[in-house]
């Protein structure tokens, strides 16, 4: 039998923040993105929430590369508003894939100069290499300007009202420099990480074969079912309806207790990576089929290829009393033949499975 693809486990840590800058290629949550190719970057009208049509936040990128693409990377943004976050909506999501050959016209040919610790931190730039500002709250494509000094960019009205009220009234009235003012807290951002990677390690191959089975999920719920399939003939119709919800409950159970079992070893794993792999669930309910999947704009299957874990919420600071960001498991599919995005940033697929009762 074939030996299961290898998943790669990704953890955040704090970082010198000049590592989490565009020549660096690095895989980050939180912050502003690091935009790769400098050439179609999505416009404020693209990341919109599809729900509040509010700007929406940076969540995460992971640098991937692949065969055809030696440089190559997977950005999502989400709303920052808890009230579009509903179970089983997925319009405050937006993933987009971009990639350069080795050869382009932004970075060196040579891979970057490690960066030391007593290099100290590097400050984000606001203006790309080809002129394009950069919104000074969100790091997004900023066509709008500050009318007064025409020195700072903004991705909207709402933005620069923030970044007016946080500081640029003071600086643009009195003349300030903005090259040596420390950014201030706009209370937009997710606290900034690098994501590092380490391959996932099995116990062995007999203690994990439940584990590689799990994706399907059929097996379980079929051995659950079949079990007890002769005795609902002679219950009344509502005896019936409480046994299949006892199946039901059963089925989620089995599924979770193995998606528990999984990352019971690194806990900590905020994302799971493996193209053309298999996402692991966490729930038996809203696991999509296979024409759920929609094809790429270029006509070609999408594939799975790396999932966030909730445990990514722990470090984001999003919890409050009331309604909060949440998710279970958000899954991104993306072009099986990895089709041009050289000089387009390509929409790509998000499947969310929320959290259920019995993931409490």
């Amino acid at each position: 039998m074939a030996a299961p693809p290898v998943v790669e486990l990704g953890f955040v840590q704090e970082a010198e923040s000049l590592r989490l800058l565009s020549p660096h290629f690095p895989s980050k949550a939180g912050g502003r993105p690091a935009w790769l190719g400098e050439v179609g970057v999505p416009g404020p009208e693209s990341l919109q929430c599809g729900l509040c049509q509010k700007p929406l936040a940076f969540l995460l990128q992971v640098y991937a590369p692949c065969p055809g693409s030696f440089h190559r990377t997977v950005f999502l943004f989400c709303c920052r508003s808890p009230q579009c976050h509903r179970v089983g909506e997925t319009g405050c999501f937006k993933v987009f894939r971009n990639q350069l050959p080795r050869k382009n016209d932004t970075y060196s040919y040579d891979p970057p100069p490690e960066v030391l610790p007593s290099e100290g931190s590097g400050s984000p730039s606001f203006r790309l290499k080809c002129g394009l500002g950069l919104c000074r709250v969100c790091g997004c494509l900023g066509p709008k300007q500050c009318s007064k000094c025409h020195k700072v960019s903004y991705c909207s009205k709402e933005h620069q009202l923030l970044d007016w009220k946080a500081q640029h009234k003071k600086l643009c009235s009195e003349q300030l420099d903005l090259s040596n003012a420390a950014l201030p807290d706009h209370n937009f951002l997710f606290p900034e990480y690098e994501i590092v990677t380490e391959p996932e390690e099995l116990e062995s191959d007999s203690e994990n074969d439940d584990d590689e089975e799990q994706p399907g999920l059929d097996k379980a719920a079929d051995g659950i079912m079949s079990g007890e399939a002769s005795l609902s003939d002679n219950l009344t119709s509502d005896d019936k309806d409480l046994e299949a919800m006892a199946r039901h409950e059963s089925t989620d159970d089995v599924v979770f207790n193995l998606f528990k079992k999984r990352i019971a070893a690194e806990p900590d794993q905020v994302l799971r990576y493996c193209r053309g792999g298999e996402p692991l669930w966490m729930s038996a309910q809203n696991v999509p089929a296979a024409n759920d999947i929609p094809d790429c704009q270029c006509g070609a299957k999408r594939v799975f290829e790396f999932q966030v874990m909730p445990q990514l919420l722990n470090h984001l600071k999003v919890d409050s009393l009331g309604e909060s960001i949440d998710w279970g498991i958000l899954a991104v599919f993306t072009c099986i033949n990895n089709c041009n995005a050289e000089k387009d940033y390509l929409v790509e697929f998000l499947w969310k499975q929320d959290v259920v009762d019995s993931a409490l």
